[in-house]
């Protein structure tokens, strides 16, 4: 799915009349040499060309880091590293209890994973991002020179910093951000120009929330993945306990308050951790991650038609809207992100705190 959406931003931005030359277009030429000092280790995701987008929640700002990492994948190779966790410990010289995976993200040209990694714990960890190549070997990528561009997030929550920057993702030339601000109508969607000029002040979101029985504007969203719906870039949307949304990119306008349309309702009492969008059989789904309720393969046969959920879903366990199974023989997913169009990379937890990278085919 991502490698299609950057295709169709590729293709667009040559396409349009009078553009200049695709020398003058082309978003690296956009990142200048310069240091990147995170203050936090945040959510990731990949924009075109072999770019790292890297959310910094306690700066409240997101850079576009150029990896280098352009070479298409030449190997079947698919990552397989016990005791990740372990193995990230040692390359940044310090204890695996003081090591916290935050996000990861595959390269879809390279393959290559990458990881937002928390060296320390509390407000003063250190943020590292560590590359795995496809054949398990980590390395450390280096922010004292290259080339980069940042996003200031404004009016960013400052009650709970760490939900400044919930989630983000490359959509056909913006980047997509949600998180919290510091407004009353504090849940937001931006929608960010890529190459970054500047941040405007993001579109409020409301939703309605079925286990809950009302609506939502302070809950963030945490975490997306876009989806084409007749056409149209949507971004399908995961909130705690637990619903799902789907909001229409065209509608993500800077100062506009909108209403998303709740397609599941997928039970209380759980927390999104990560999600995608992938097809199988020629049929639609998404995979979603959470910490109490398993790993969740979604249909999304008849989210085009769907009206939304706009009553109440009773029962504590109660479901409502899109069907769903829960992969019981596959437990204990973290993160997760799409691995070529037939596999999917997953960190994974184990008992003692131990964590490994693992590959699978999709469901």
């Amino acid at each position: 799915m991502r490698q299609l959406l950057y295709a169709l931003a590729a293709l667009t931005a040559l396409i349009v009349v009078g553009q200049t030359p695709a020398a003058e277009t082309d978003p690296l030429t956009s990142l200048k040499p310069g240091v990147v000092l995170l203050k936090s280790a945040g959510p990731l995701a990949f924009g075109p060309q072999g770019i790292l987008l890297i959310g910094d929640p306690a700066a409240a700002t997101i850079y576009a880091v150029d990896t280098n990492d352009r070479t298409a994948a030449t190997t079947k190779a698919q990552p397989k590293v016990e005791g990740i966790n372990e193995k990230v410990a040692s390359l940044v010289g310090t204890e695996t209890a003081e090591i916290q995976i935050k996000d990861l993200a595959v390269n879809p040209i390279s393959h290559a994973t990458y990881l937002s990694v928390a060296r320390g714990r509390g407000p003063a960890a250190a943020a590292v991002i560590v590359r795995v190549s496809p054949d398990g070997k980590l390395s450390e990528l280096s922010l004292k020179e290259v080339k980069q561009a940042k996003a200031s997030i404004p009016n960013a929550s400052d009650r709970n910093r760490q939900e400044a920057i919930t989630h983000l993702g490359y959509v056909n030339g913006r980047v997509i951000v949600a998180g919290l601000s510091n407004e009353e109508f504090a849940s937001k969607l931006r929608a960010i120009p890529f190459p970054f000029d500047s941040a405007d002040k993001g579109t409020s979101v409301e939703i309605f929330h079925g286990a809950h029985g009302r609506l939502e504007t302070n809950s963030p969203v945490r975490v997306f993945a876009p989806y084409k719906i007749d056409g149209e870039d949507q971004i399908l949307a995961a909130y705690t306990c637990t619903p799902l949304v789907k909001f229409p990119v065209s509608s993500l306008k800077p100062g506009e308050k909108i209403k998303g349309t709740t397609v599941a309702e997928l039970g209380n009492r759980n927390r999104p951790l990560s999600m995608i969008v992938y097809q199988k059989d020629g049929k639609d789904y998404v995979l979603l991650a959470n910490s109490d309720r398993g790993l969740m393969k979604i249909k999304l046969e008849g989210v085009d038609k769907i009206e939304g959920i706009t009553k109440p879903v009773r029962g504590g366990s109660g479901t409502a809207g899109l069907s769903y199974d829960t992969l019981k023989s596959i437990s204990g997913v973290q993160k997760l992100d799409a691995f070529g169009k037939e596999h999917a990379v997953l960190l994974v937890a184990r008992s003692g705190g131990k964590q490994d990278l693992e590959t699978i085919a999709l469901p």
